[in-house]
């Protein structure tokens, strides 16, 4: 049976949990923000590396340097995920989007090389029953993004040096308008012949290409570095946008059913207390009626 003082206790409950949710839902809004005005700015230094890789390309009619390495049969997955829930379907869905993904490009199990990145998708990973050769925390803002794309980078000259990987691919989630997100795949290495050929043929801007001093091995080198850098460092931020954006749209959703849970005991509470303070004053009529009637007596 309910009481005055269990309907005070959940009406407590649910204003903390309120609190917590609107909290996290500002967090949140403040965070998808500042990751959408990062990947504006990401758009324009993309272009720059282009440019730079365009200029490389046509300096010299020849093929493109370094790009004779033939992929065998190791994968290296890296899978871009969260530390922590509240975000709806986020993990499982990059998690199932993986595996699938992993199967289709029919890598043998034990030539599989998977990097997770978020504690919460490396434990869904575990709940698939798939291998997860290394975990690390997903960053919690951009400061920490640039950290994390270079242990990425690291563990891919490992795999590239230590087992001889030349595939590697990305799985992320990323951004759609409003509040949704799609999984997509993104290869990292080899790089697409098709795109740097294209750079190669496609027309500059102006009737002169600009000159570069350095050695054109070299600056093309640099160029594809920064080029694997940029690339990893959208796949994390667009990972975070939607990450933030589905934890605001859960937030938003559990701020209204709070506000209705909170409302409905509100409304048990002061029927109850209004129950009880009329049950109070029947019982005082009685006595005083009770009392009167034992005084005329």
């Amino acid at each position: 049976m309910e009481t005055l003082e269990s309907l005070r206790g959940k009406m407590e409950s649910a204003e903390d949990l309120y609190s917590i949710a609107r909290t996290m839902k500002v967090l949140a809004a403040v965070n998808v923000r500042h990751y959408r005005e990062a990947l504006e700015s990401l758009v324009e230094y993309y272009r720059t590396i282009e440019m730079g890789l365009q200029i490389v390309l046509q300096s010299e009619a020849r093929s493109i340097p370094g790009m004779e390495t033939v992929p065998g049969s190791a994968l290296g997955a890296i899978v871009i995920g969260a530390n922590q829930g509240l975000a709806g379907q986020f993990s499982n869905r990059v998690v199932s989007y993986a595996l699938r993904g992993m199967d289709k490009l029919a890598a043998p199990s034990d030539q599989r090389h998977v990097l997770v990145i978020g504690l919460r998708t490396a434990a869904h990973m575990d709940v698939a029953g798939h291998p997860v050769e290394k975990a690390i925390a997903s960053p919690s803002s951009l400061a920490g993004v640039t950290s994390s794309v270079i242990d990425v980078l690291l563990k891919v000259e490992e795999w590239r040096e230590q087992h001889d990987v030349q595939r590697i691919v990305l799985f992320f989630n990323t951004p759609t308008s409003g509040t949704s997100f799609h999984t997509r795949m993104r290869w990292l290495l080899p790089v697409d012949l098709d795109w740097l050929r294209d750079l190669q043929t496609t027309a500059w801007d102006s009737r002169v290409l600009p000159m570069f001093t350095m050695d054109r091995g070299q600056l093309f080198s640099a160029l594809l570095h920064q080029y694997f850098f940029v690339l990893l460092y959208r796949a994390f931020v667009e990972s975070l946008t939607s990450e933030n954006t589905t934890r605001l749209a859960t937030m938003q959703a559990a701020e209204q059913n709070i506000e209705d849970r909170l409302r409905e005991i509100t409304t048990r509470y002061h029927h109850l207390r209004q129950s009880s303070i009329t049950e109070e004053l029947l019982d005082i009529a009685s006595g005083f009626e009770a009392l009167t009637d034992v005084e005329g007596e």
